[in-house]
């Protein structure tokens, strides 16, 4: 397995996006992706730690997946709006990092 930067993932993204999606769907489009599959997550953790147990006729279904189908509704979105993630997320854990110092002692 490979380590990727985020601006690796994205590049990756944009360019099976562009060689084999044919471009990105709308902001809205991605979204109700990105919902969906949320769902899909809340629905397998569900079954794995609460109380509403996977039917038998559902198929098996991985957390790691789910994740990374998450995931790549993210960066889809980010792409389409010429999100640099990598920047985003540096911004954001120094947010953090200052906000929270004291929140969780």
């Amino acid at each position: 397995m490979a380590d990727y930067t985020l601006r690796e993932v994205q590049e990756q993204v944009d360019t099976w996006v562009q060689e084999v999606g044919k471009g990105y769907w709308t902001p809205h489009e991605i979204l109700a992706r990105l919902v969906e599959e949320v769902g899909e997550t809340a629905r397998l953790i569900n079954h794995l730690h609460g109380t509403k147990k996977k039917k038998d006729s559902e198929p098996t279904q991985e957390l790691g997946g789910e994740l990374a189908d998450i995931l790549f509704a993210v960066i889809c979105l980010a792409n389409s709006q010429d999100i640099d993630l990598q920047e985003a997320f540096e911004q954001m854990m120094i947010k953090y990092t200052a906000r929270d110092k004291e929140r969780y002692k």
